[in-house]
């Protein structure tokens, strides 16, 4: 990756949440005088992905170096997932049916590696936890917290400016299913698993968790912020091509995020890019949308 994007990455979308919180804001006042009941219940409404966003600015984020890897095997996990969703679209054509679709990647997803793997796999997230930096911290803890939603529906915020109205509502209506229904596959499958959180089977990893002697969940396999990242990704990047590679990178930094605060080990990652990758080939095609190349 660049280091013109490292630089440019972040005050695009500080620009874009502070450009749109404004004009939000703005027109909330005109519609709802201060003191007004609308007006006290929009000040309890939870804030929208650009505010919050407005609220918390991103950090400095992960050096490229350290998300390679990630970012290459999630790539590869977009090759299996388009080869996987061909068979699906052979069988269904671009008939919409999310319960079919949701159980069929339920039954297409892989079961968890070995115990032996997994153990493996906990000893590469205990071996990096071990040179965690304040600065790390504080970017795992950025994208943890937006990296399921947020930054996504920013992102398409940014490409609706650009386009007629009409359009952009039945995109942010498609994002919104992408992500609900790869949520909705990660908790099935991680219900079917149950793979415990590397910080469940050792506490010592997040001590703020305050695991139970005895506690099985959560369950890691696989992760959603990986699920909903990949979906995202690749939904945001069929309706805007050039920016692909900005999505991937975004996808990246979520996924080593949750490997560096010990939420997920590397097989829950794939796993959750495979769904994702999934989701959004479907939402894509169900929509009568181009798949990206």
């Amino acid at each position: 990756m660049s280091q013109y994007r490292l630089k440019w990455q972040y005050p695009v979308i500080g620009a874009v949440a502070a450009g749109a919180a404004v004009f939000g804001l703005l027109h909330t006042s005109a519609a709802a005088p201060a003191g007004s009941a609308t007006a006290a219940a929009s000040a309890k409404k939870k804030p929208g992905a650009t505010q919050a966003i407005k609220q918390n600015p991103p950090p400095k984020l992960f050096p490229d170096a350290d998300t390679a890897a990630v970012s290459k095997q999630t790539e590869e996990q977009k090759k299996t997932a388009d080869g996987l969703f061909a068979q699906w679209k052979k069988d269904h054509g671009a008939a919409r049916d999310d319960r079919a679709f949701a159980a069929w990647v339920v039954k297409h997803v892989p079961a968890p590696p070995s115990k032996a793997q997994r153990a493996d796999e906990l000893h590469q997230v205990q071996k990096l936890a071990k040179t965690r930096t304040a600065a790390g911290k504080k970017a795992a803890t950025w994208l943890e917290l937006h990296g399921k939603k947020d930054i996504w529906k920013l992102y398409l915020h940014d490409q609706r400016e650009l386009i007629p109205r009409n359009e952009g509502t039945e995109e942010k209506a498609e994002l919104k299913t992408a992500l609900k229904l790869s949520k909705k596959i990660t908790e099935e499958l991680a219900a079917r698993y149950k793979q415990p959180a590397p910080y469940v089977l050792d506490p010592s990893l997040r001590p703020e968790k305050h695991i139970k002697p005895g506690q099985k969940g959560p369950f890691s396999y696989p992760s959603r912020h990986a699920a909903k990242s990949g979906a995202a990704a690749t939904y945001l990047s069929a309706l805007a091509p050039r920016r692909a590679e900005d999505y991937r990178w975004m996808a990246a930094q979520i996924a080593y995020s949750r490997l560096y605060m010990a939420g997920h080990v590397p097989s829950d990652l794939l796993a959750g890019a495979l769904v994702g990758d999934l989701v959004g080939d479907y939402v894509l095609t169900t929509n009568g949308h181009t798949m990206p190349r």
